[in-house]
């Protein structure tokens, strides 16, 4: 079992991304550490610290739960530049196998995330 996140337009050609639960934790542990707080540390995921002691723009994607609801086109689109800059600013970095899977899964979002943008539908975690 894993997670899923897709367009919410039943298309079956649709683009979409998938982990595995521990993956997807993986992956926001590190767009986390990238916006300079630590997950672990947030409500929800284990810590004390409130969202509201945050300032990013993935707090949407990252405070989340992992296979139910959805993001709205408009939480999409706010999301979509900061995702772009994190891939941006790692594309000149050292070779790193994990670094390069998170870009690579960022990339793959990035895909989902615009194609959600341009169908005007929901991304669904599933």
């Amino acid at each position: 079992m894993g997670i899923m996140l897709c367009p919410a337009d039943d298309g079956m050609v649709s683009p979409d991304i998938s982990w595995s639960y521990y993956g997807f934790n993986l992956f926001r542990e590190w767009l986390a550490q990238a916006e300079g707080f630590t997950l672990r540390e947030m409500v929800g995921f284990g810590g004390m610290r409130p969202w509201s002691d945050v300032t990013t723009t993935l707090a949407p994607l990252l405070d989340h739960p992992d296979d139910d609801g959805e993001l709205t086109p408009a939480q999409c689109a706010a999301v979509l530049p900061r995702l772009k800059a994190i891939v941006d600013g790692r594309s000149d970095a050292a070779p790193d196998s994990i670094v390069e899977r998170r870009v690579d899964d960022t990339r793959q979002l990035i895909v989902v995330m615009k194609y959600c943008l341009d169908k005007d539908v929901p991304l669904c975690f599933c």
